[in-house]
């Protein structure tokens, strides 16, 4: 749903302990303003990358702006770890494309598995909401020809482009079909052969629909067989499904219409198989499986670390059952592996990764109550778990199949942070923590294939992101890429309180953990208004020990004389059991807000500084609708509620989602509608702002129009801002951020008066 990447970046917080990583003071004094936070670079983050292990894990490249005079561009550099001096393996002038004279903007870049061909996508465009079609461009770096793929196809058309294991070919898509073109200097050898022949707007090859890609991830639907005889590929029919329609009546004289394919929960969705097709033209082998396609989903798929096998998950539509399954390309049969089910919803399993030469995947379950890595034999009838214990594995992030070791993140004591752990895939035992003690925050590992090496990222709630190049499984720094040392000295100029990190007891044994920032001047025996932020749902939690982007903006409103808190429900996807995760299930809003709700009261009876007739919150996209929820069903708690991009009626957003964890409408009707802000509507007491932008494709605007009509049918004040054409994000547009918090924050000031009484 909603906004994974926003929330994360602008909205996280903080780890669950007493106290925390103290703000440094300096001598002066800094007080925030929106316009430096918002208009200005001072608080941007710098990120490290793009860059990319090589094979052997001895080094990897990186883009750097060329030296060379006269060229505005980029050399990919290649590096060894702990040196600091490169080598320029692909220069800005090598990439000049004849038509502009001037270098590529290299988007992104992969090499073919010999080394010998670069493969860069530039000059991108959206498709649905990532910008996943552009221009693929070859270069062979033994005779440096450079030349672009897809013969004369227009300009930002392309799709997915990968060049094939033994380097003759690439593969792409275009208009929803998928093609192969020869790789070769001679232009007249770049033969084009068109594999699937039917592709339109609702019949999809190589490529998703709307709610496959925003649910699943799934963007690159195709994928080269291991000797490069053939492709597999998913298929969509999205015929029948429900048509949504933007309406642009700001950038022409008449309006203009966008129509998306977009299953609302309870509608019909889009029929998906998975076909092989040989590289160089023919037939398409389809996979025939029992049940309705619309009815199921096939969300990941791969070659079975053979060429003569795919394997692919098939799960049903209330996505509790997940079948993985494997399919012979030789003689048509199709074979189920294991079978997971889940009372409450499973997850696509994202982590299947191939040992023993094929013989033996690994595979990620809740079964035991834990999210746990289990090694499966191929065929399925030998599963052993690798990482038992009272803990969730979050993340599979490498696995060393050479010396039998497998490296994920997991926080078994702190369910706001991230660590890095080891266990041995022979030996199940108690893991190892790689990351040191003296290292809190949130940390994220892109492990070199030997293992011997990792791009390291971590930040605290109060600390910027540092990338640094470490050793493994030393944890020894060997090179700092990024530190954002500008930024953190900006920080320590800003007069701000240490933040604190909670738990809250609600009863009946549930305890929510949470985060605080107070005023600089905090005087305890004085009362003061508080701002939630929240979020509430199964995609996201607020309580994490990460930077993130509005951590200034909190410190602007802490300086205004504000408490800023979250709290993490349950049913957010907090570390703590798959119980913990999945208690909301056909629920959700209502055991979620019912949650957030007592941890107010807990708070205003534990903490007599908190003025209880100034309490608000916010959020945005889930938390949007976890907002309109606080406050109309619990007015007598919250005098003042920000709603940006919510939900009023879960009727209207997808089915993937959705339907995941509510069930289908028609089997939950109860669920659907006592989890459904606008319900309540009429139960507004406080003061309201809804903000939504009218291009939404994610989160439609109908709903916010829905709840405007049935508060107008009461009677009820609020007040409404809508961006014209802006998306889920709110972005697009100059000063529409700062425009946004600047309203924000005003709205706040007005309806909920900052400063201790």
């Amino acid at each position: 749903m909603p906004l994974p990447f926003l929330l994360c970046c602008l909205l996280t917080p903080a780890p669950l302990c007493a106290g925390g990583d103290n703000p440094t003071k300096s001598p002066r004094q800094e007080t925030l303003t929106l316009e430096r936070i918002f208009a200005s670079p001072d608080f941007g983050v710098k990120r490290f990358g793009p860059a990319h292990w090589q094979d052997d894990g001895n080094s990897y490249t990186r883009l750097e702006k060329t030296k060379a005079k006269g060229l505005e561009g980029m050399d990919i550099v290649q590096y060894v770890p702990g040196q600091k001096k490169g080598k320029i393996l692909v220069s800005a002038r090598q990439l000049i494309n004849p038509e502009t004279a001037k270098p590529l903007e290299i988007e992104e870049y992969s090499w073919s598995n010999d080394g010998r061909k670069l493969i860069i996508f530039t000059n991108s465009k959206p498709v649905w909401r990532q910008n996943t079609r552009g221009d693929y461009w070859i270069l062979n770096l033994e005779s440096n020809c450079l030349w672009q793929v897809g013969g004369k196809a227009e300009d930002s058309s392309l799709m997915f482009a990968k060049i094939s294991p033994n380097g003759s070919r690439v593969a792409y898509v275009l208009h929803n079909d998928i093609y192969v073109q020869t790789l070769s200097d001679d232009p007249q050898k770049r033969c084009i052969i068109r594999l699937t022949m039917n592709g339109s707007k609702t019949l999809i090859n190589g490529t998703f629909d709307w709610v496959y890609e925003e649910e699943f991830h799934l963007r690159d639907g195709f994928r080269w067989s291991p000797d490069s005889r053939h492709i597999a590929y998913w298929q969509l029919d999205s015929s029948g499904v429900g048509i949504y329609t933007l309406v642009n009546t700001t950038d022409s004289l008449y309006p203009v219409l966008k129509t998306i394919p977009y299953p609302k929960a309870g509608t019909t969705n889009s029929a998906c198989r998975i076909g092989v097709v040989p590289a160089g033209g023919g037939e398409t082998s389809w996979v025939e499986l029992a049940g309705d396609p619309r009815n199921h989903y096939i969300p990941r798929m791969d070659w079975a670390a053979s060429s003569n096998e795919i394997i692919f998950q098939r799960m049903n539509r209330l996505q509790n059952e997940n079948h993985l399954m494997l399919f012979n390309v030789n003689n048509k049969q199709c074979t189920t592996v294991l079978t997971e089910r889940d009372d409450a919803w499973l997850d696509a399993v994202d982590d299947l990764k191939w040992l023993n030469n094929g013989t033996h995947f690994t595979w990620v379950s809740e079964r035991d109550g834990w999210r746990h890595v289990y090694v499966v034999s191929r065929n399925g009838s030998d599963q052993q778990c690798v990482t038992p214990g009272s803990y969730d594995v979050m993340r599979v992030l490498h696995i060393d199949d050479k010396y039998g070791w497998i490296y994920f993140s997991a926080s078994p004591e702190n369910p706001a942070r991230q660590y890095l752990y080891r266990a041995s895939l022979e030996k199940p035992g108690k893991p190892q923590r790689l990351t040191p003690a003296n290292q809190p925050g949130t940390h994220g590992y892109r492990i070199s294939p030997n293992a011997k090496w990792a791009f390291h990222t971590h930040s605290t709630f109060s600390t910027p992101p540092i990338t640094a190049m470490i050793s493994l499984p030393d944890h020894r720094e060997v090179t700092v890429f990024e530190d954002n040392k500008n930024l953190q000295q900006i920080l320590s100029g800003i007069k701000r309180s240490p933040q604190e990190f909670f738990s809250i007891d609600i009863g009946n044994g549930v305890k929510l953990s949470a985060w605080c920032i107070k005023p600089p001047d905090f005087d305890p025996d004085k009362r003061y208004p508080v701002l939630f932020y929240v979020y509430g749902e199964p995609w996201n939690q607020t309580v994490i020990d990460r930077y993130g982007r509005n951590y200034p903006w909190y410190l602007l409103l802490a300086q205004q004389g504000y408490i800023i808190m979250s709290v993490d429900n349950r049913g957010t996807p907090q570390p703590r059991g798959r119980d913990w995760r999945k208690c909301v299930y056909r629920r959700i809003g209502i055991l979620a807000s019912a949650d957030q709700g007592a941890a107010v009261r807990a708070l205003i009876a534990q903490r007599p500084y908190i003025d209880p007739e100034r309490v608000g919150v916010w959020g945005w996209s889930g938390g949007g609708t976890m907002t309109l929820n606080l406050l109309f069903r619990h007015p007598e708690l919250y005098r003042t509620g920000m709603a940006v991009a919510p939900v009023p009626d879960m009727r209207l957003y997808d089915t993937i989602y959705q339907e995941r964890y509510m069930g289908l409408p028609a089997d939950n009707q109860e669920g659907y509608t006592n989890g459904s802000p606008i319900t309540f509507a009429h139960h507004l007491k406080g003061n309201l702002l809804i903000v939504h932008g009218t291009g939404d494709d994610n989160v439609h605007y109908q709903g916010t129009e829905r709840l405007i009509n049935k508060l107008v049918e009461h009677d009820k004040a609020f007040t409404m801002m809508a961006y014209p054409n802006r998306s889920h994000g709110i972005r697009e547009g100059k000063n529409t951020t700062l425009h946004l918090y600047r309203l924000l924050t005003r709205f706040l000031n007005e309806n909920l008066p900052p400063g201790a009484q």
